[in-house]
């Protein structure tokens, strides 16, 4: 798990790399900010290096397309969507502009109660979005040996929050990753780097359609 002191000093890191990167000379600049990569595992990149984890990726994607935009990766392996509720304030403490919102995949995984998870993302959403932030949820699905009642209550979450709060949806974040032997560790769950490089490839127009949102071009 990482600590709230590592991942604070990777922020710095990451925000002192952009910086240099563009001031050597790189692609036309469109647009500056900060975003947020804030999730579980499946942001922290668990079991990767830290440069094959997606936030990391879509730094470097970000990059090569001449966006000046810093990506932090403020994920916690084993966070539940309460553990993400009660880190809202420190998330704030980064000064987002943008937050990808990856949560909720350990409490499906743990059986939890889908109106608690709902509720608690609810929250999240409601409290960025009071703050000015731009969210971008990222939807999550369950493993279909729950049973078909509660997966889609489950999948239901991800839509009915985004809706109600007006904010960008991501469908699936492991789309064409999850189930797949060859994209996940020996675990089944998750990704491995070249899984998290088809997951940006995912996130991005969403990110880009948010960094729009923020006047970015």
């Amino acid at each position: 798990m990482r600590s709230f002191f590592t991942i604070f000093t990777l922020a710095l890191c990451a925000v002192a790399g952009a910086g240099a990167v563009f001031a050597a000379g790189a692609a036309k600049p469109a647009g500056r900010g900060t975003i947020v990569a804030f999730g579980d595992s499946l942001t922290a990149g668990l079991g990767v290096p830290e440069s094959e984890a997606y936030p990391a990726r879509l730094q470097r994607k970000l990059q090569q397309a001449g966006y000046q935009w810093t990506v932090i990766n403020a994920g916690i392996s084993g966070e539940t969507s309460s553990g993400a509720l009660a880190r809202v304030d420190w998330v704030m403490k980064l000064k987002p502009d943008i937050v990808i919102l990856e949560t909720g995949a350990n409490d499906g995984l743990r059986g939890q109660d889908p109106e608690l998870t709902r509720r608690n993302i609810d929250k999240i959403v409601a409290s960025l979005r009071a703050k000015g932030v731009v969210v971008v949820l990222a939807g999550m699905k369950m493993l279909r040996n729950l049973g078909p009642a509660y997966t889609g209550k489950f999948a239901a979450i991800y839509p009915r929050v985004a809706k109600e709060h007006k904010v960008i949806l991501i469908p699936f974040f492991l789309d064409k990753v999850a189930g797949k032997e060859s994209l996940n560790l020996s675990d089944g769950v998750h990704p491995t780097g070249t899984g998290y490089a088809i997951i940006v490839d995912t996130v991005y127009p969403y990110l880009l359609e948010a960094i729009k949102q923020k006047g970015g071009h």
